[in-house]
C-alpha cells in the first residue's frame, strides 16, 4: 500500500453531495482535500508546485473524487485547462471516481466544453421527466470476477433468466440520478445494473412500495403515465473503464451515502483498488443534521452564521408542518414536486457543516469581509422564503375552488429571485451558499 496520501475532491458545484462525500471519506479514516477547478487548471492534480496553493510534496494524488452536483457547472469551473489537466492526470495513471453528476461529467458530450470525454458513452435522457425524480435504494445485479466489482457477489444474469432475481443481492442508493446511454463497446465494463426498486424507493414524492401494483396499471391505462419504475430494469448503474494508463469508475449510485452497508463496502473496495489506500472501516456512520455543536471559539463572530442556521431550520420545520416537505433521512428532506427542496437541503447541510468546523485564520479574515452582507442576505432570504412556501400552500388549498387566486407567474418570479433555477442555481440562496461553502473550503482540517 502507498503512504496515506490525500485524495483530492472537486469542490465546485457539489453542495450537499460534496459535503456528504467529503464527510464519508474522512469518516473512513482517509485524508481528503477539497480542490477547486481553478487549482486543477493550475496543475494541482499533476503535482506542479506553481499551482495557487502549496501542495505537499508536489506529487499527484492517488485519486480524484468528483461528487454529485451539476456536471455542466463543474465543467465550467474546470475550464478548458482544467478539463485537459484531468485527462492528463488519467493518461499518466491517475484514478477517477465519479458519483452521479461526477459520473456525468466524465462522459462524452456533443459539446466538449460540457464534460471530460473520459468515457465513450454519453448521458441518456429519461422517457419522461418524472422518471429522473427517483430516490432511495434499488436492488442491483453486479458483475462478478472483475477487480473493481464488489466482493462476494453472484454473477450478473439477464433479467428474467432463471435465478436472476435471487442474484439481485445488492441494495444501492440513488438520489435523483442521470443515466447512461450504453453503446456496444468493450471499452466500458458494466459493474452493476438496476434490477428493481427496494423498500425505501420513491418516484418524485410517491413512495412506490405503498402503492399497489394494480394502481400503477390503472394509472398507465387511464393517464398514459408509467410510474412502476420498470423503465429502470437492466439499465447500467455503475461502469468502469480505462483512459490512458489510468482508470475511472462512474456510479449513478451514491456509494458514499451514510449507513448504506452494500454501497459503503463497495466504496471501500474501490478505494483500495483504485487508490491503494486502506480505509479504517467499511461503513460510513450516520449523518445527523440536527442541532450541531458550534466549533467557533467566538459566538459573537459566528452569530450571523448561527442565525442563518436557525432560520433555515425553522423554514424546513414550517415546510414539514404544511406538508410541503417531509423527512427522508437524518440528513435529507424530501419535497413535493415543483418545490425548492433541493436548494433548501444544500443550504442547511452547508450551514451545519460550517458551524461544526473551527474556522481557520484565513476563513476568519474572509468572514470579517462578508459577514455583514451575509447577515443581510440571510434575513431577506428567510422572510422571502417563508412567504413563498406559505403562498404555495395557499395556492394548493385554493386550487379546487379558486384556481387563479394566487398568480402562478408571480410565484414563479418569486421562486427565481429566492432560489434561482432548479438546475443552474442563482437567487439569494446561491449567494448564501457561496459564502458558506467558501468558509468550509478555507477551514479544511487538512490545509492545502
Amino acid at each position: 500500500m502507498q503512504p496515506a496520501q490525500s485524495i483530492y475532491m472537486l469542490w465546485d458545484a457539489s453542495h450537499i453531495w460534496g459535503l456528504m462525500a467529503w464527510r464519508a471519506l474522512r469518516a473512513l479514516g482517509l485524508s481528503c482535500r477539497l480542490v477547486k477547478g481553478q487549482e486543477i487548471a493550475e496543475g494541482a492534480l499533476l503535482g506542479k508546485p506553481g499551482s495557487c496553493r502549496a501542495y505537499e510534496n508536489a506529487i499527484p494524488p492517488p485519486l480524484l473524487v468528483v461528487p454529485g452536483g451539476n456536471a455542466r457547472l463543474k465543467a465550467l469551473a474546470l475550464g478548458e485547462a482544467g478539463r485537459a489537466a484531468v485527462r492528463a492526470y488519467l493518461e499518466q495513471g491517475g484514478g477517477y471516481l465519479g458519483f452521479c453528476g461526477g459520473a456525468g461529467l466524465a462522459l462524452s458530450h456533443r459539446d466538449p466544453c460540457d464534460g471530460l470525454q473520459l468515457c465513450p458513452w454519453s448521458r441518456a435522457a429519461y422517457p419522461q421527466r418524472l422518471h429522473h425524480l427517483i430516490s432511495g435504494h434499488v436492488r442491483v445485479r453486479a458483475r462478478a470476477g472483475e477487480e473493481l466489482s464488489p466482493p462476494g457477489i453472484p454473477p450478473l444474469l439477464p433479467s428474467g433468466a432463471a435465478g436472476s432475481r435471487n442474484n439481485a443481492s445488492l441494495s444501492l442508493p440513488v438520489w435523483w440520478p442521470g443515466r447512461f446511454a450504453p453503446e456496444n463497446t468493450e471499452e466500458v465494463c458494466v459493474l452493476a445494473a438496476y434490477d428493481a426498486p427496494d423498500a425505501d424507493f420513491w418516484l418524485a414524492d410517491l413512495p412506490l412500495q405503498r402503492i399497489p401494483a394494480h394502481v400503477f396499471e390503472a394509472w398507465q391505462a387511464l393517464y398514459g403515465i408509467n410510474l412502476s419504475a420498470d423503465f429502470l430494469t437492466d439499465q447500467p448503474l455503475v461502469v468502469s473503464g480505462a483512459y490512458g494508463q489510468g482508470r475511472y469508475v462512474l456510479s449513478y449510485s451514491h456509494l458514499e451515502t451514510p449507513q448504506s452497508p452494500d454501497a459503503n463496502a463497495w466504496l471501500v473496495h474501490l478505494l483500495r483498488r483504485l487508490a491503494a489506500l486502506e480505509p479504517r472501516r467499511d461503513l460510513v456512520p450516520g449523518w445527523e443534521l440536527g442541532e450541531p455543536v458550534p466549533a467557533w471559539p467566538d459566538y459573537t463572530t459566528a452569530m450571523p452564521l448561527l442565525d442563518a442556521l436557525r432560520r433555515t431550520r425553522a423554514l424546513l420545520d414550517l415546510a414539514v408542518e404544511h406538508h410541503l416537505f417531509f423527512r427522508r433521512a437524518p440528513w435529507l428532506w424530501g419535497w413535493r414536486t415543483g418545490l425548492p427542496g433541493a436548494a433548501c437541503n444544500n443550504l442547511h447541510a452547508a450551514l451545519c457543516t460550517a458551524v461544526n468546523l473551527a474556522p481557520s485564520g484565513e476563513a476568519l479574515d474572509y468572514w470579517r469581509d462578508v459577514s455583514s452582507r451575509f447577515a443581510e442576505l440571510s434575513s431577506l432570504f428567510a422572510a422571502g422564503a417563508e412567504g413563498y412556501l406559505l403562498a404555495c400552500r395557499l395556492a394548493e388549498t385554493l386550487s379546487p375552488t379558486l384556481p387563479d387566486a394566487v398568480d402562478q407567474r408571480g410565484l414563479d418570479n418569486q421562486r427565481e429571485a429566492l432560489f434561482g433555477h432548479p438546475m443552474h442555481g442563482g437567487g439569494l440562496i446561491e449567494e448564501l451558499l457561496t459564502i458558506t461553502e467558501e468558509l468550509i473550503y478555507l477551514s479544511q482540517e487538512v490545509r492545502l
